[in-house]
């Protein structure tokens, strides 16, 4: 098995002929879509929405591979100069489009009536809800001229930051045991058995942030307050406001999620405090004990074992699932190993034009690696799900792009889980449990992190030292007495690029969302068997093109309601009680 993914399929490199030719297609169309939208007031709606559609799709179709093309290649090359060149120049052409299709959003806004459009055109039909979608937000448009500025600007200000995080994080070198490593080898440490490795790992860690914190202080201080800037010039009350309305979500949404998981937090801390006194500690659960392994879940795996595990798991939900597993081994979709350049964690990214994915994970043979690669292919069995639809119909939003992800990992836990006993089992809880409190207290930690950020960044520069202390405060709030104080992450700021895309803020409340959406999920199918999978295959399908709110619906979930929150929260809670009772038992 290959262990880096294959990108042939798409260029041969930066001189196959293809891509150059790739290139030239998209700034011909550009130039034509140009030409449209300064005479298109003289044609019928009909043809403005067929001809700006058609225009739109045949200029997305060969920018979205090279730019595929490129972002894989950077996350594994990201000391390469000439890739980061033509990442810039791709950029260029998207911020010299934009005063076109800003001019052709403002043109389909004016459709007097999208559904009788639809009538008489199947294009149409077939984009109504993104054309509704580009009517409601034309309120929040700019000017041509000052919409291509700042497309214009962002390549020289927040993606720029943006790429210098992923730089400084991907190839800071590690001190570590007389030896340099990369964060990412250090940061799977904190899964050994070993306290004393945890520990060390833990310390060299810290050390390491100290040589790039002040560069990644500028990067977060400029992008969020580039945010700030836009979400005002655009209308919106807060970024928060602009999130939400861009996730197509509701406030109450977000609100009954948050509500939900406050009132949670003590389970979480009592997990920990258990977890802490099984380790000897006494004041709580030290940081860099908090994957430390309990019970005996300590098998390594081969890449081959877990491909064969997780096509035997997945096999009991859907052939469809086990099958995506397989073409993802076979066919060289995933990046697994850990090396210099490469980027940290790991991510899903989709290329619906030639119906694949590519996977990237840093694999250490863990189960936790295990669950990772689960993860991701939810990613990827989403992907698979909405492939068939037109290019422009291919974007869901960020609560239910965790959706797929964190029901493979659910899945996953109780396939092992129902096999399990004694030590097992009550590791198994451990590393279950684990996963939830990083998805939920840490995830709820990060989301008060980045509020705060936004709010105070807009009267003084954050520097270093304030960017740590505020995301003490929040570990404070959101871990209490499940942690030990003295030894908390205050740099937990520096290494998670959620934080640095200046077009996508608080991407860490749809991690929770996701968790506990799927949670609902699972029960479901727990109670309807097969009868499941194919109403949550096509409620995936449907996430481009409908609200959060009206995907749940779609089997049945009022994500509005506190009460079905709570209800995968109790789910925990149940896993809380019986991880504390095993641990006194043994």
């Amino acid at each position: 098995m290959n262990t880096e993914w294959s990108l042939k399929e798409f260029y041969t490199g930066l001189d196959d002929p293809a891509y150059e030719a790739d290139i030239a297609r998209a700034e011909t169309k550009i130039k034509e879509l140009e030409a449209f939208v300064k005479t298109a007031d003289k044609l019928s709606w009909k043809e403005i929405a067929e001809r700006g559609l058609t225009l739109r799709e045949e200029i997305e179709l060969p920018l979205d591979k090279a730019g595929f093309y490129l972002s894989m290649r950077q996350s594994v090359e990201s000391e390469n100069g000439d890739i980061v060149a033509q990442l810039n120049r791709i950029m260029k052409i998207i911020a010299d489009v934009t005063p076109f299709d800003t001019a052709l959003d403002k043109l389909l806004a004016k459709i007097p009536d999208v559904d009788a459009l639809g009538e008489e055109s199947a294009l149409v039909r077939e984009y109504s809800f993104y054309l509704k979608e580009i009517q409601k937000n034309e309120a929040h448009l700019l000017s041509n001229e000052v919409e291509e500025m700042i497309a214009a600007m962002n390549l020289t200000a927040g993606s720029s930051w943006s790429r210098l995080q992923a730089y400084l994080t991907s190839t800071v070198e590690v001190d570590y045991d007389g030896d340099k490593v990369t964060l990412s080898q250090i940061r799977n440490l904190a899964y050994s058995p070993d306290a004393a490795v945890r520990k060390a790992a833990y310390e060299a860690e810290l050390a390491a942030y100290e040589k790039i914190k002040d560069p990644i202080a500028f990067s977060i201080n400029n992008i969020k307050n580039q945010v700030t800037m836009l979400s005002h010039k655009r209308g919106y009350e807060s970024p928060i406001a602009m999130t939400l309305e861009q996730s197509r979500m509701k406030r109450e949404t977000l609100d009954a999620l948050m509500e939900a998981i406050r009132e949670s937090l003590p389970v979480f801390r009592k997990y920990m405090r258990k977890k802490g006194e099984l380790l000897g500690h006494v004041n709580g659960l030290p940081w860099y004990d908090l994957f430390a392994p309990i019970g005996k879940v300590d098998k390594n795996y081969t890449l081959e074992e877990a491909r064969d595990y997780l096509l035997e798991v997945f096999e009991k939900f859907s052939p469809d699932m086990s099958d995506l597993m397989r073409d993802a081994f076979d066919n060289e979709w995933i990046d697994f190993y850990p090396r210099k350049g490469k980027v940290g964690g790991a991510f899903c990214a989709g290329i619906s034009q030639f119906k694949q994915s590519r996977i990237l994970t840093n694999y250490d043979g863990t189960f936790n690696s295990i669950r990772t690669l689960a993860h991701e292919l939810g990613h990827a069995f989403h992907n698979r799900q909405k492939e068939n639809g037109r290019i422009l119909n291919q974007g869901y939003t960020m609560p239910v792009a965790e959706t797929a992800s964190t029901f493979n990992e659910v899945h996953l836990g109780q396939a092992v889980m129902a096999e399990a006993s004694g030590e097992e089992r009550l590791g198994l809880l451990e590393h279950d449990l684990c996963e939830y409190t990083q998805i939920i207290v840490d995830i709820y930690s990060r989301y008060l992190f980045e509020t705060a950020v936004f709010e105070q960044c807009q009267g003084k520069f954050l520097v270093a030292d304030d960017l740590k202390q505020m995301m003490l405060d929040a570990q404070r709030e959101a871990y209490g007495d499940g942690l030990d104080e003295r030894t908390l992450h205050p740099y937990m700021w520096v290494n998670k690029s959620h934080y640095y895309r200046e077009n996508l803020s608080f991407y860490n409340f749809p991690y929770a969302f996701g968790n506990l959406f799927a949670l609902g999920l699972y029960a479901l199918f727990r109670k309807e068997g097969e009868a499941f999978v194919s109403k949550y295959e096509a409620m995936l399908k449907a996430t481009p093109c409908c609200t959060v709110e009206e995907a749940a619906a779609m089997v049945g979930i009022d994500v509005t309601s506190k009460a079905f929150w709570q209800e995968g929260l109790a789910e925990v809670a149940r896993e809380v009680e019986e991880f504390c009772a095993s641990a006194n038992i043994a």
